[in-house]
């Protein structure tokens, strides 16, 4: 019997503190995690990998969050998507225009941060079940 496939994160944030104490939090609670300190990094690897998640920052260098889902939705339209953010006008844009993606304010408690995350994992089970 195989067991199932630890489920892998791809992390693109900016701010690289940040980056670290993410990847380390979900790394933590069980997670694969590629992280990247820009969008234009997190392409190829979404050309190349298989991601059940795209985590990305909002705001970031070259290209922003929203135009890296959507570059993802064209590539790995499977992965899902969550974003992370410290700017609520931002929010606002993110859910328009990806509305089935979550937007997780900063500051965040990396417990809700994990929690998000597992919950984003569940519905995609449910919806494939």
């Amino acid at each position: 019997m195989t067991s199932p496939r630890t489920p892998r994160i791809l992390l693109a944030e900016d701010e690289e503190a940040m980056r670290t104490y993410l990847a380390r939090a979900l790394t933590n609670a069980g997670y694969e995690v590629s992280a990247v300190d820009r969008g234009t990094e997190a392409v190829p690897l979404l050309e190349t990998g298989d991601y059940d998640l795209l985590l990305s920052d909002i705001v970031m260098p070259e290209m922003d969050g929203i135009e890296l889902a959507q570059r993802c939705a064209e590539i790995s339209p499977r992965t899902k998507v969550m974003f992370i953010t410290g700017f609520a006008a931002v929010s606002l844009r993110a859910s328009r225009e990806q509305p089935a993606a979550k937007v997780l304010s900063k500051p965040f408690h990396l417990r809700d941060l994990v929690l998000e995350v597992e919950r984003v994992f569940e519905e995609a089970g449910e919806a494939q079940a």
